[in-house]
Formats: C-alpha cells, structure tokens, sequence
C-alpha cells in the first residue's frame, strides 16, 4: 500500500465537497439582505468557502497530513470531512452527510478511472485545487493558504517514480473497489450500469510514450528481433497527441462533475444504493448452523444480538425525502446474527473458531491499518484547534 495517497483523497474529496456545497449554497440564496428564514446571501455563502477553505488548507494540517501513512478507512474519512463540513457556520444532518460522501466518493472514483496512465492522478488534484482557488479568488489569506498547498504537492510527487505511481493508483483502487452507488447524471451519460459499475471504453488515445496495443514483438537472447505478430485488440486505439493530453480530458471530466451540482439539475444528483439479487438478500442458514454445530462440538455457543448562529443546508430536495432517507437509509440491518463461540477446551481452536465467527458476522467496518483511526483522532483535534 502506498504511503502518499491519503493526501491526494483528502483534497480531491475535499474539492468535491466544496463543489456541491457551493451549488447547494447558490441555489438557496434568494435574499441578499438575509432577511428571509432559511435562506443563505452570497456573503454566506463566501464565509462558509473561505471557512472551510482555510481548515483544509492550514499549514500545520497540511503539514501532518503530507507525512507517509496509511490511507484512513472509509468511516475516519467520512468523520474527518464530516467535521471540515461543519468549521463553518454550516450544518449538515448525518442524512445529508452521508449523500454528500457518495456523491464525492463516486466523481472521483470515475475521474481516477479514466486516467491514462498513473501519473495523471495528479491532474485531477491539481484540476481541484485551481478549482478551489476559483472560490476564494476575493480572500488573500486562503488564496495564499491553496497556493503553498499547491507547491507543496508539487514537491511531494514530483520526485516520486513511475513504480511509486503505479502502487499509489492500486491503493485507491482498492480504496473505491466496493463503492458502487448509482448516480442518475452517470446513468443517464451511459458511464455507469444499473448495478453501479462504471463502463469503460476499450477505445481512445493511449498514454504519451506508450505504443498502441496489437503487437507482439519476440527477441533472442542478444536482444535482437526476429519476429512480429498481430492480435485483435477489442478496441479502437489511436497515438496520443501530445505530452499532457490528459489535461483537457481530465478537464471535461471536471466540468462533468460540476455539472452533477448545479442548481438546473437537482435531480441528476440523486444517488442509490446498487440492488442486489434476492439470493444476496437472503441469509446463508446453512453456514450458520455449520458454525452452531461446530461450537456444540468443541464448547459451548453463546448466541448474542447486536444492540453560535448556525444555519442547515440540506441536500435532499424536499423535507420528507430528508426524513425518509434519515429512517430507512441510515443503517443497514445486519443480514446475519453475531455468534460468539467459546471453547475453552482447545486454545488453538478456540483462535481459528473466533477468527470463523468474525468473518460471518456482519459488524462494523474495520481500520485498515489499527493506526488509522488515532492518526485520523490526531487531525480531527487539529481541526478543532482550528
């Protein structure tokens, strides 16, 4: 796992984060002088980009979190922006939070999707930050806060190699590999499948350097060729233009995911949870009892069962959808029941036993590294800090 990737998440996250706050924020602003209940100005609006803004981007933020470590789990991220969210006047409810965090989760995943080639993982972030910097144009102080953010990155990747690059792509791929929530604005562009998958082209301009595929040169041992040979592709590939093509392809895939935010299309930002099959539905009883007769075997089975002025932005279109979302959505009941098996005849089985249960149970999403979690406690009191 690469060491270098947590702080290209958090800003590209973070971008995405402002990207729909801003949106949302405009859509709400009907009354300059505020003067309406419920209704954000424009001065709002800039208070709450520069506030946020300007946790992301302190120096001593930055600094922590541009040291080598882990990739944080999914639940300390999500903690992390939920707290960046809420530096400003603003407050979401945990039913909007949880929207908010798909809909990031999903623009970046597919904006890593299509990059030709590791390295480019760059300009998506460097696309976010100038991004970012759009936002807050009219503030000096946070203007100079994403420009030495800026260097800083530069600094970072720039000496890291293409090996470095390729292990930083794997990691976030298996970082997105599980998220498949469905996006109508995707759907509707024929880029994602009813069940949540992303469909990519197996046609377009390859990575600079890189030759178009369909042939297959052989060498001997003096390094010589002696024969060509040609095979089907699949696809339609063509030469790159020129070096950094990807810019402005990473670009449009920007201004796509803009375009999820605005306020003319409210509703091409709903998202959705991929349906499963009845058959993932259903509770496997067999390996259940599997489990229940193997402890009656070797011990005894214990069965147990898991028990200042602030202003609200929502992201739902109407209050019902808010409350609707706020019941059935929040958490998902287990599929299956958490079994404790205690055999205190045989240490050695009662391990392997405890290490059976744990993967049948249904419980809550681990760390992916058991220091993620206390580095992601050291950020959130920085934060506070802030």
């Amino acid at each position: 796992m690469s060491v270098r990737t947590l702080p290209l998440v958090f800003i590209n996250l973070g971008g995405e984060m402002l990207y729909i706050l801003d949106q949302r924020l405009r859509a709400h602003n009907t009354s300059e002088d505020n003067s309406e209940k419920g209704v954000w100005s424009d001065y709002d609006r800039k208070r709450v980009m520069n506030d946020i803004v300007g946790t992301m981007f302190n120096k001593a933020f930055m600094d922590e979190l541009l040291k080598p470590q882990q990739l944080y789990s999914h639940r300390t991220l999500k903690t992390v922006l939920t707290r960046l969210a809420h530096a400003s006047i603003m407050r979401l409810n945990p039913a909007s939070m949880d929207r908010l965090y798909e809909l990031m989760i999903m623009a970046i995943k597919y904006q890593v999707f299509l990059c030709p080639r590791p390295k480019d993982l760059l300009l998506i972030s460097y696309n976010h930050i100038d991004a970012i910097r759009e936002l807050v144009k009219e503030t000096p102080v946070a203007l100079n806060q994403v420009d030495e953010t800026h260097r800083k990155i530069i600094e970072v990747y720039s000496s890291l190699s293409e090996g470095e690059f390729q292990l930083l792509r794997q990691t976030l791929l298996i970082f997105f590999q599980d998220s498949h929530v469905r996006v109508s604005l995707f759907m509707k562009n024929k880029v994602q499948n009813p069940n949540g998958r992303f469909a990519l082209s197996t046609s377009g301009p390859v990575p600079h350097g890189i030759e178009v595929p369909g042939l297959i040169r052989r060498f001997d041992s003096k390094g010589k060729e002696v024969s060509r040979s040609e095979f089907s592709t699949g696809g339609s590939y063509s030469s790159p233009v020129r070096e950094g093509s990807f810019e402005l392809h990473g670009d449009r895939v920007l201004r796509l995911g803009l375009n999820m935010y605005t306020v003319n299309h409210p509703e091409e930002t709903h998202t959705s949870k991929a349906s499963s099959s009845k058959a993932d539905e259903a509770p496997n009883l067999l390996a259940k009892e599997e489990l229940n007769q193997l402890a009656r075997l070797m011990g005894s089975m214990k069965a147990e069962n898991t028990p200042k002025a602030v202003f609200r932005i929502n992201l739902f279109t109407t209050d019902e959808e808010e409350e609707e979302e706020a019941t059935s959505g929040g958490a998902e009941e287990p599929l299956f029941g958490v079994i404790n098996i205690q055999a205190m005849q045989d240490e050695q089985a009662a391990t392997k036993l405890a290490c059976i249960a744990v993967q049948f149970a249904d419980g809550e999403e681990q760390p992916e590294n058991p220091s993620s979690s206390n580095k992601g406690d050291d950020l959130l009191a920085m934060m506070d800090d802030l």
